[in-house]
C-alpha cells in the first residue's frame, strides 16, 4: 500500500495580515537594513525564517492559560505547575526560571567557569560561546568531523567525538574543564542530532573522570525524533521516554523555551545538584529576578509549562520536522545545496557551494540572505564568517568550515504554500546566481557582530543584480 498523505494536528482559528511589497521597496529596505536581515523592519517581511526563537503559535489552551497568570511577585502558583512540568518531562530536580535561554547560559557560566578553564562542546552556539568567554573559559570543539561536512550524509552528525574528548582531558587534565557544554540538535551544524548512544558514552567518559556534563535541551525533543526515527531499538518508546533518557545522563540543562516548548518568552536553568541549586538560585536574584519568576510572567510560565505538556506530543514534532524535511527535499530536487541529512528546525543552504564565486572574505552566507529578501521577501539568516566572528588572539575574522544560511521555521505558523514561495525563491536564486554580489562590512558591534553589523555591496550599490 503506498504511503498516505498527512496532514498538521491542528486547524487555524486565527490569522495574521502579512504585507506584500514591491521588489523596489525591498531593495530600498535591504539597503536601509545594512544588507543584514536582523535590522530590517518585520512589517516589511513576507516569510520570515529569520529564526525559530519564540516565534511560534501558541495553542488555544496555552492562550488560556495567559489567563490563570499569578502575578504574585513571590511564590506564584504558575512556577509550581512549570515545575511539575519539568521534573516530570525533563527529570531534574531543581528548577531555576530565567528569561530566555542566555539567561540560563550565563547563570551557568558564572556558577561554573573559573578564569582560564576550557569548555568543550559539541560545536559552539554563539551566545553560549560568547558568556562561556565572558566567564573567563575557551570553547574546544570536540563534536565528529563529518559534522563539519555538509555533504556528509551521517545520520547523527552531533555527535561528541569520544577520542577528541579523551585527548583534552590527558592534554589539559580533568580539572582544568569547567563542564561539557552538550547540545542537542546541533544548531550549528544545521540542526543535527545525536544519538543515544553517544550521549550515554559521552556522559560515562566525563564521570569516570569528574567532569560535569550539562545539556543544551533547548531542541531536545527534536533529537527524540530523530533518535526514535534512526537509532535502533527505540521506535517503540515515546518521545518523553527518550527525552528522559538524555536528560538522566546528565547534571543539568540549559533551557530556552522559545523553541520546544511553543512559547514566545523564557527559559531556564535545571540543575541536580542541592548545593550549586543554591548558588544559582543566590544568582538568579542578581541579573533576572526573584528564583520563583526569573525574568517571566506569571502567564509565561503557565504558557510554558502547558508548552511542555504539548511539545511532547509524536504528533506534533512528525508535523513540525515534517515541513522541514518537505523544504529540504524540494530544494534538493531543485539541485539546491543544502546541508544533509536534513535537520530539525531549518533547512540550511551551503552558501559555500550555492555563490562559489563569491570568496569568504566576502561573506557569502550575509549575501545570499540579502539577496533572497530582495528576491521574494523571504528573512532567513547568515550562519558562516559573520556569525563566527574573530579571533580574540588575532583579532582576524574567522572563516568556519560551513557557511550556511539558515532558513528557519517557527512552529505552527506557515502552510505548505508559504514553503513553496521559499522554494521557488531559492530555486530561482540559484539558477541565477551568478547575479548575487559579495558584501564587506561597513560596522561591526563589539559582541556578536552577526545581530547589527551594517555591509553594502563590494561593486555597485546592489546585491542582486537585474
Amino acid at each position: 500500500m503506498s504511503r498516505r498523505a498527512w496532514a498538521e494536528p491542528w486547524k487555524i482559528k486565527m490569522v495574521e495580515h502579512l504585507r506584500m511589497t514591491t521588489p523596489e521597496e525591498r531593495r530600498r529596505a535591504i539597503a536601509e537594513a545594512g544588507y543584514n536581515p536582523f535590522l530590517l523592519p518585520s512589517r516589511l517581511v513576507y516569510i520570515d525564517l529569520l529564526t525559530d526563537s519564540g516565534t511560534s503559535a501558541m495553542s488555544d489552551v496555552q492562550w488560556a492559560g495567559l489567563m490563570r497568570g499569578d502575578e504574585a511577585y513571590a511564590g506564584s502558583e504558575n512556577y509550581y505547575r512549570l515545575e511539575r512540568a519539568v521534573r516530570e518531562h525533563y527529570g531534574y530536580k531543581h528548577l531555576i526560571p530565567t528569561h530566555q535561554g542566555r539567561g540560563a547560559e550565563h547563570l551557568l557560566s558564572q556558577l561554573c567557569i573559573r578564569e582560564g578553564q576550557v569548555v568543550p562542546g559539541n560545536m559552539y552556539f554563539t551566545t553560549t560561546k560568547l558568556h562561556q568567554e565572558l566567564a573567563g573559559g575557551k570553547f574546544v570543539d570536540v563534536i565528529v568531523d563529518e559534522a563539519h561536512d555538509p555533504e556528509n550524509e551521517h545520520p547523527f552528525k552531533g555527535n561528541v567525538d569520544l577520542a577528541k574528548m579523551q585527548k583534552l582531558i590527558d592534554d589539559v587534565g580533568p580539572e582544568r574543564i569547567a563542564y561539557l557544554s552538550l547540545e542537542t540538535n546541533v544548531n550549528m551544524a544545521g540542526g543535527q542530532p545525536c544519538s543515544l548512544e553517544n550521549i550515554r558514552a559521552t556522559c560515562a567518559l566525563c564521570r569516570a573522570h569528574g567532569v560535569p556534563v550539562f545539556l543544551d535541551a533547548t531542541r531536545a525533543l527534536e533529537n527524540c525524533y530523530f533518535i526514535q526515527q534512526r537509532e535502533p531499538g527505540y521506535r517503540d518508546k515515546t518521545l518523553s521516554q527518550i527525552l528522559r533518557e538524555i536528560c538522566d545522563q546528565t547534571d543539568g540543562c540549559t533551557f530556552s523555551a522559545k523553541k520546544d516548548a511553543l512559547v514566545n518568552i523564557g527559559g531556564f536553568l535545571a540543575i541536580n545538584d542541592d548545593t550549586l541549586a543554591t548558588r544559582a538560585r543566590n544568582l538568579v536574584v542578581v541579573y533576572e529576578g526573584l528564583h520563583t519568576y526569573g525574568g517571566m510572567a506569571g502567564r509565561d510560565m503557565e504558557a510554558l509549562a502547558i508548552g511542555i505538556e504539548e511539545s511532547v506530543s509524536w504528533a506534533h514534532q512528525h508535523a513540525r520536522i515534517g515541513q522541514v524535511e518537505y523544504l529540504g527535499r524540494k530544494l534538493l530536487e531543485a539541485g539546491v545545496p543544502i546541508v544533509r541529512p536534513i535537520g530539525s528546525h531549518g533547512v540550511f543552504l551551503n552558501a559555500a557551494a550555492f555563490l562559489p564565486h563569491v570568496p569568504r572574505d566576502q561573506f557569502p552566507a550575509q549575501s545570499l540572505a540579502a539577496a533572497l529578501y530582495v528576491d521574494s521577501g523571504v528573512r532567513g539568516m547568515e550562519r558562516g564568517a559573520v556569525s563566527a566572528g574573530r579571533s580574540k588572539e588575532t583579532s582576524q575574522s574567522l572563516y568556519p568550515e560551513l557557511e550556511l544560511v539558515r532558513l528557519t521555521i517557527p512552529r505552527r505558523v506557515y502552510t505548505q504554500a508559504h514553503m513553496d514561495v521559499v522554494i521557488e525563491s531559492v530555486a530561482e536564486l540559484h539558477r541565477h546566481r551568478e547575479r548575487v554580489v559579495g558584501l564587506q562590512m561597513t560596522y561591526e558591534p563589539e559582541f556578536l557582530r552577526f545581530f547589527q553589523a551594517r555591509f553594502e555591496p563590494v561593486t555597485g550599490d546592489r546585491v542582486l543584480r537585474d
